[in-house]
């Protein structure tokens, strides 16, 4: 069943979006060649204890883990395409990073994730990145109220294949508000006109995921958690928590483009 939100409560899932992108801004400032992943969950924490705010990957279980989320960001590294659990691995020159973070806040819960480059990019890294990029502004283009949730796919979609990149199979964005993963589901690729017309009050973490090489294909890591490309090739996330109301869509996580190493971020 799909929640309506009040204005109100859209007011406090946008109090809950801006600890996440402050969480992600830090994340992007603190990355450089020889920092540990685990070092960046720890620079997310912080940012999280400030607020007073929990953290909802932080023990989640799903029912395909093998074991709880034992951090409070996902960190995917160059092949991982999604939930890369943080390691003692510490960042390479023209490593592509993909984050993602959630924070609660209220009763209410933000969600977002962002690419970026460490050190020196590859210009093919860029263009993926970019890419993404493009695919999550056409979505937060087309979530409007009289659209559908297919009008939201096909964007991504079309910007996507267009640009003759992967998109994972089976994997998409969802409804979100008093918990991270409610209803809809928002593929990254559908049919216009199709699916659940959009309404004001409607509340959708919409996040493009990419593969370089074209393929849709992948396999889970050993730790149960992460994704990673069969083929090796990179891949790039990229999302926010954007409200549908009469008004126009609401991008509830909107963040700060910090300037540094770590470059181009969605």
């Amino acid at each position: 069943m799909v929640e309506l939100k009040t204005d109100t409560s859209i007011d406090a899932m946008y109090e809950a979006g801006q600890v996440v992108g402050r969480a992600l801004t830090a994340v992007r400032h603190a990355a450089d060649v020889g920092v540990s992943l685990l070092e960046l969950d720890e620079v997310a924490r912080g940012v999280l204890r400030e607020a007073a705010a929990g953290s909802p990957f932080l023990g989640y279980r799903p029912s395909f883990a093998p074991v709880p989320f034992p951090a409070v960001i996902c960190t995917s590294v160059n092949d991982a395409i999604v939930h890369g659990i943080p390691t003692g691995y510490r960042l390479r020159d023209g490593d592509l990073v993909s984050v993602d973070c959630g924070a609660e806040l209220g009763g209410w819960v933000g969600d977002s994730a962002t690419s970026f480059i460490v050190g020196e990019p590859r210009p093919a890294d860029v263009r993926l990145i970019e890419t993404a990029e493009r695919a999550l502004a056409a979505a937060i283009e087309a979530a409007v109220v009289g659209n559908r949730i297919g009008d939201i796919a096909h964007a991504i979609g079309s910007v996507c294949r267009g640009a003759g990149y992967g998109i994972p199979d089976g994997f998409g964005g969802h409804g979100i508000g008093r918990h991270m993963h409610e209803d809809p589901g928002v593929p990254n690729e559908g049919r216009p006109g199709r699916g659940l017309p959009l309404r004001h009050g409607m509340a959708l973490a919409i996040e493009p995921m990419l593969i370089m090489s074209g393929r849709d294909d992948y396999h889970a890591a050993a730790d149960g958690w992460t994704l990673r490309t069969n083929d090796g090739s990179r891949a790039a996330h990229v999302e926010h928590t954007v409200a549908i109301t009469d008004a126009g869509p609401r991008v509830l996580t909107e963040r700060e483009q910090p300037p540094g190493r770590a470059r181009r971020a969605g």
